[in-house]
């Protein structure tokens, strides 16, 4: 039986990563992957650091245990290099919304920077 190879960096699997399936999200991050973290609690000179495939899975099951929504509105890849913007709702009506440029390494996410801001 063969193996099924994980997905490679690209705007069509992002949106179904970030639209409906944080596995296949989770996937497009190589193994030693970092993700740093800037908004209201995590500041730019302390921004929330995040080092390998562990730590992001903790984030993303926080992030999609919760009653919102998630919808890729933009994305640009250019060589090793993507970004994207990201809006999300919770049920209240409290939108967020998220920027990320992106560092590609064999087409998989290797660093990301995540600004993020939401209403309060």
């Amino acid at each position: 039986m063969g193996t099924v190879a994980s997905p490679v960096f690209d705007a069509k699997t992002l949106r179904r990563g970030i639209e409906g399936n944080p596995n296949t999200l989770l996937a497009l991050y190589a193994d030693d992957a970092e993700v740093r973290v800037v908004d209201q609690v995590s500041r730019p000179s302390r921004p929330k650091v995040l080092h390998g495939r562990d730590e992001i899975s903790a984030m993303l099951d926080d992030i999609y245990s919760r009653d919102m929504t998630h919808r890729l509105d933009d994305c640009v890849v250019q060589g090793d290099r993507a970004a994207f913007t990201e809006s999300c709702e919770y049920a209240d009506g409290t939108r967020v919304l998220a920027e990320s440029m992106l560092t590609l390494r064999d087409g998989r996410i290797a660093r990301q920077t995540l600004i993020q801001a939401w209403d309060e």
